[in-house]
């Protein structure tokens, strides 16, 4: 679906070499038709709307006509000839368009509404062909420019066609009134849960008491001193979501492989002790335990990568790929630290990871999913006594930024 979140400044089509005797993707007939659709009919405007935007057209002129329409109808006033031709000289755009002459014409482009949908959908099909052209023209520009980055040339790629294939660019500013509508539609779905979450619940009632769950694209930092039981807390509760709660986690482990972290999960789920884990010296009742309690984490919707020294460019391609495929409804990263952004030239450690913080925010609400990072706190928490040694904000390891994302 295309809707008013694809207002991003766009390079102008026509400037942009196409090859010789090629013109961009275009529909302009079936353009008219579906413009004169919904002037013959009143209905057939709801049914256009769900598919395009004005700028999915491919002619001006049919864009300011379109939002002569959209102005109607978000005004609960008929759509025809008449009123579209006034509007049209409300917006001082009548004569750009053709006059009141070409608007009486488009209605005779078509006989009625019963094909509108399967031409919208033909349009909308042109309009992402011209968006491809667009942006591999962009790229192709900038892969000639030495001065520009290559990873960051990659990411703008990949976060282009994403978002084209998603159907949504940059959001625009929205009137507050369609903010409130889904505002009411999340607290109705919270109403009808028995445990009245709103968000993705961890397991822990007490936690979840006091966040509802963990809210779509918030970013969550658990900071705690090395061994202090970070990762254990993290995995205990992708384990709840997972299990439990039967909804898809991605785990990004830097620290420990995923073999570790899968015997960590097992040690907890079949509750035999560490040692004989790893030693596999089981009796032969702990090998029945193991065989029949693993059986709930076989199936379970968890997803764990244990890439070393994982950029942001790299963990931003892969958490998009893992919500597309497997519906990923939160991410956990252990920990931030050990991330690096790529796309720096070496430098203060500290910007470094104040990039990192403000990218995983960005990749939250552009996901619309939690993710919560762990974080090491420094040593100046040891380094007080008496109550002073509760850690603050400020104790976040290598970067004041991350309290602030």
């Amino acid at each position: 679906m295309a809707d008013n979140r694809y207002s991003n400044k766009r390079e102008n089509m026509a400037g942009q070499d196409l090859g010789a005797g090629k013109m961009p993707p275009q529909a302009l007939e079936l353009e008219e038709a579906v413009l004169g659709a919904m002037l013959l009919e009143k209905d057939a405007f709801v049914i256009v709307s769900e598919i395009l935007t004005a700028e999915c057209f491919y002619k001006e002129s049919h864009q300011l006509i379109y939002d002569a329409i959209t102005n109607l109808f978000s005004r609960e006033q008929p759509i025809d000839i008449l009123t579209v031709s006034e509007e049209l000289r409300r917006m001082a755009k009548l004569e750009a368009v053709g006059g009141a002459f070409y608007i009486t014409q488009l209605t005779g482009r078509v006989a009625s509404a019963a094909h509108i949908e399967y031409h919208s959908r033909i349009i909308y099909q042109k309009f992402l062909q011209r968006e491809m052209i667009r942006i591999s023209g962009v790229m192709q520009t900038k892969a000639f420019d030495e001065s520009e980055d290559v990873n960051d040339l990659l990411e703008e790629a990949e976060n282009s066609l994403f978002l084209l294939s998603q159907g949504s660019m940059k959001r625009d500013a929205v009137q507050i009134k369609s903010v409130i509508s889904e505002a009411i539609e999340h607290i109705k779905a919270a109403s009808k849960r028995a445990d009245g979450l709103s968000g993705v619940p961890s397991g822990f009632s007490e936690l979840d008491r006091i966040t509802s769950g963990w809210q779509a694209s918030d970013m969550i930092v658990i900071a705690a001193r090395p061994a202090m039981g970070k990762t254990a807390f993290v995995l205990s509760m992708a384990r709840n979501i997972a299990v439990k709660y039967k909804q898809a986690v991605a785990v990004f482990s830097l620290e420990m492989s995923n073999v570790q972290l899968v015997n960590r999960l097992i040690i907890s789920e079949t509750e035999i002790e560490g040692d004989k884990i790893k030693n596999g010296r089981l009796a032969p009742f702990e090998w029945e335990q193991l065989d029949n309690k693993i059986e709930t984490l076989i199936d379970a919707p968890l997803y764990i990568d244990d890439t070393a020294g994982l950029s942001v460019f790299e963990l931003r391609a892969k958490c998009r790929r893992l919500v597309k495929q497997h519906d990923i409804k939160i991410i956990i990263i252990d920990y931030l630290q050990l991330m690096n952004a790529s796309a720096m030239r070496p430098g203060n450690r500290q910007e470094e990871v104040s990039m990192i913080s403000r990218s995983l925010k960005g990749l939250a609400k552009e996901l619309n999913v939690p993710i919560i990072a762990l974080s090491q706190l420094s040593r100046a928490v040891e380094n007080r006594t008496g109550e002073g040694k509760r850690p603050q904000l400020s104790d976040l390891r290598e970067s004041g930024a991350i309290e602030q994302d």
